[in-house]
């Protein structure tokens, strides 16, 4: 295993964290917004 490969590599695999946290947080908003659209509420 060469430990300077993986170090250079970490940054990519940030990148690549960064942007999954930044799709579930789209997906998550989404949900939230349909719900607050299509919620029946009836008082």
């Amino acid at each position: 295993m060469n430990a300077y490969a993986f170090i250079e590599n970490l940054k990519y695999m940030g990148v690549g964290m960064l942007g999954i946290f930044l799709v579930i947080g789209m997906i998550v908003l989404c949900t939230m917004l349909i719900n607050r659209l299509f919620s029946g509420k009836t008082k």
